[in-house]
């Protein structure tokens, strides 16, 4: 019976080991994506309180023209930090870069929330919202490239934008609730504030976890954006999601930066669209998690987006209708929201391994040339032709994205036949 169990204590004597440290391994993993992903929730909620803006802009009697101009100060911010993000995050490390761009939002929201005029102040939060913005968003999808493996891309992007759709879609559904007990808008900004504050410390605390996670910690490219590096990725088959995101970030601000003036226009609630897009998006991105992205991931993107075409062409003719606009918000979650995540694992797959980090900050800038710079347009159609001539563009911008989308995906089709032997 010794001589029985002699081997098997051998054999756990040997394994033991390997095992306890592969379960602590898994556990740190597991651990390092929860505190990442709640980090890009807490922060998440800056932008959409920018869909707030122009509440908060009416209080001192400016009107849409000047949120567009603001915000397109944040974008020209935006722009100048994504260009030196990685030049930053190699000298201090990508994770601490991203503690400080959660600070500098959180520095933004006070300087909003404690503005009663268009001032330097507000001038001064705009920049610093941009330059946030710019820093947090071109480099998280980096730094989770480095902790993921290839195939699990979609898996991984698709959780990211759950928590960030999270942050950003409920945000305005907060200040909207806030607003109905007695509260001043302002106050919402208060609070995403002290969120970021503490979505910087989680970051912070998480440069080492990150580090060790690192799939390939011998292959680390240099993060550093230049215009040789920009002038390679717009020679590869990444320059068409590249071109696409700015589109697709162009409908999604044209929707949802004024959707409280258009909500207001028509008697309805802007929570409710939010809500209703939020609820959407969550669901959709969680279903993605265990997507790969198929033979013809472009076709499933050309889909999606024509769907959210469709969704900004009702919205144009359903007037008053409460059912109408829970419609409307739903098809925009369904065609923007689970179309994005996709779409930016095809720029990192699309991407030339060498180039990986500067595309996808190539794509983070154009992403934001649409988010912060479209509003400089729509709140110029809003007050000098109308909300409709506004709506007719945004639903042409997707028309547009779709058909690249659906060209990309016959090409795709036809490069996969595979020709009889002869």
């Amino acid at each position: 019976m010794v001589l029985f169990k002699a081997p098997l204590i051998l054999f756990y004597a040997n394994h033991c080991p390997v095992f306890i440290l592969y379960w602590f391994k898994m556990m740190a993993r597991s651990v390092t994506f929860t505190l990442f992903f709640l980090a890009v929730f807490l922060q998440a909620g800056a932008y959409g309180l920018t869909f707030m803006l122009p509440k908060l802009f009416s209080v001192f009697h400016a009107d849409e023209k000047t949120v567009g101009m603001m915000l397109f100060i944040t974008t020209l911010s935006t722009l100048f930090f994504v260009y030196y993000a990685g030049h930053l995050a190699d000298k201090i490390g990508r994770v601490q870069t991203l503690s400080i761009g959660c600070l500098s939002i959180a520095v933004a929201l006070l300087l909003y929330g404690s503005a009663n005029s268009i001032s330097v102040e507000i001038v001064l939060a705009s920049i610093l919202l941009g330059a946030g913005w710019g820093l947090t968003y071109s480099l998280i999808p980096i730094a989770l490239t480095t902790i993921v493996e290839d195939h699990e891309r979609v898996r991984y992007f698709s959780l990211y934008s759950v928590f960030l759709m999270a942050g950003f879609g409920l945000s305005p559904v907060m200040a909207s609730f806030l607003e109905g007990q007695g509260f001043v808008i302002a106050e919402s900004f208060y609070i995403i504030a002290i969120f970021c504050f503490l979505s910087a410390f989680i970051f912070f605390i998480l440069s080492g976890p990150v580090k060790n996670l690192a799939v390939n910690p011998k292959a680390n490219p240099k993060s550093s954006l230049t215009l040789g590096a920009i002038k390679s990725i717009l020679n590869t088959k990444a320059l068409l999601p590249i071109v696409m995101v700015w589109l697709g970030a162009s409908v999604f601000a044209g929707m949802n930066n004024f959707q409280s003036v258009f909500a207001e226009e028509r008697g309805l609630n802007y929570s409710d669209f939010f809500l209703y897009y939020t609820i959407t998006v969550v669901i959709c991105r969680v279903l993605l998690a265990k997507f790969k992205g198929g033979n013809n991931p472009y076709a499933i993107i050309a889909t999606l987006q024509y769907i959210m075409c469709g969704s900004v062409i009702l919205f144009i003719v359903s007037g008053a209708s409460q059912e109408l606009y829970a419609l409307v918000a739903v098809l925009f979650g369904i065609g923007y929201g689970a179309s994005y995540p996709v779409l930016a694992a095809m720029a990192a797959n699309d991407a030339e391994p060498d180039l990986l980090p500067q595309t996808l900050q190539v794509f983070a800038f154009t992403y934001f040339i649409g988010i912060f710079g479209f509003p400089l347009i729509a709140g110029w159609f809003i007050v000098e032709i109308s909300i409709t001539s506004l709506l007719i563009l945004v639903a042409a911008l997707a028309a547009i994205e779709a058909t690249l989308a659906m060209r990309r995906a016959v090409t795709q089709k036809k490069s996969l036949v595979v020709k009889p032997s002869v």
